[in-house]
């Protein structure tokens, strides 16, 4: 059976859910999206349309949802894009109807409520294999068939080879790594430093100083992912440099909006509230984890952030000055 005979089931018809849906059905997939959305189901099968993200995108018409959770009994690849607070619990739900043979792929970018990361605890709770795929990727510009570029991350080779096989002949691009835990940890600390960027951005319009803070981040980034059990060569994929330039640079990217509104003094409870935070949730996780080793101060830029969120009355004028300071 190829991947085009297969069903391939994305369980959350949000934005990423939804364009990821929107390409692999033009290439010929028979793909479903599982929502516990009643509204946006009937809006893709009757309308071929997802208001709630893409108003403007009319969908392929085989390119069908569904909220019933028996209608995925028959999938062989199951994409993961729902909020990474509900990965887990969203999957224990499922597991009476997940076809053992099924392969699940992680896309949410965050750590569980246990604190480790999703595809491990994935692995941990369910017998079907399980993969990672993080990479450059906004929605709106998957949806439009822009080549777009994922890191696949699996222990089997023939995990790869079949998500090799179902994006062949569409826009998206992969690389491939057996370091998961660094796929992971990456698509969680490009969030973090991409506030850190969005900060500096807010007080200086200055490239030479945007690339000085740019490289510290990158080169931060990967000291931590060492840290935490990652590879080397992980930081070099899409997953690492990749998703870090996209999220860092592109005033798209939630964490760096958050990072500007930092910058500019606009970070009040009520904004925080309304912003997407998987940064600084996972900021202080990380760090959190590196002062019981009593290495926080090795990571400056990482240090600074935590203070950003948790001292209070901080001074964010001072934040570029400090991280220069413990950067040299």
């Amino acid at each position: 059976m190829t991947a085009y005979q297969q069903l391939v089931v994305i369980a959350g018809a949000g934005a990423i859910g939804t364009a990821l849906g929107q390409v692999l059905a033009e290439a010929g997939a028979h793909v479903l999206l599982h929502t516990v959305e009643e509204d946006v189901a009937q809006n893709i099968n009757l309308n071929h349309s997802n208001s709630k993200y893409f108003p403007a995108i009319r969908l392929h018409p085989e390119l069908k949802a569904t909220i019933n959770a028996e209608d995925i009994r028959e999938a062989s690849i199951v994409f993961l894009a729902v909020p990474s607070t509900a990965v887990v619990s969203y999957v224990s739900s499922l597991q009476p109807y997940l076809n053992e043979n099924a392969i699940l792929v992680n896309m949410a970018k965050g750590f569980s409520p246990e604190r480790r990361t999703i595809a491990e605890e994935l692995i941990e709770i369910v017998p079907q294999k399980v993969a990672t795929l993080k990479g450059p990727s906004f929605a709106r510009e998957l949806i439009n068939y822009v080549p777009t570029s994922f890191t696949i991350g699996s222990a089997s080779s023939s995990v790869k080879d079949q998500l090799y096989e179902l994006f062949e002949g569409t826009c998206i691009y992969t690389d491939f790594t057996k370091d998961v835990r660094g796929v992971e940890l990456l698509s969680i600390l490009k969030n973090i430093y991409a506030i850190a960027a969005g900060i500096v951005d807010a007080h200086f319009d200055s490239p030479n100083l945007r690339f000085l803070v740019l490289t510290r981040a990158f080169y931060e980034m990967r000291a931590v992912m060492l840290h935490f059990g990652g590879r080397k060569t992980t930081m070099f994929r899409y997953c690492g440099y990749g998703d870090f330039g996209l999220t860092a640079l592109n005033d798209l990217s939630r964490n760096r909006t958050l990072g500007l509104l930092i910058g500019k003094g606009f970070f009040t409870d009520n904004i925080s509230q309304k912003v997407v935070l998987e940064g600084k949730i996972a900021a202080n996780i990380f760090c959190e984890e590196l002062m019981t080793h009593r290495d926080l101060e090795n990571f400056p830029i990482l240090h600074e952030l935590y203070k950003v969120f948790n001292v209070p009355n901080y001074d964010v004028r001072g934040f570029v000055d400090k991280i220069l300071q413990n950067s040299r």
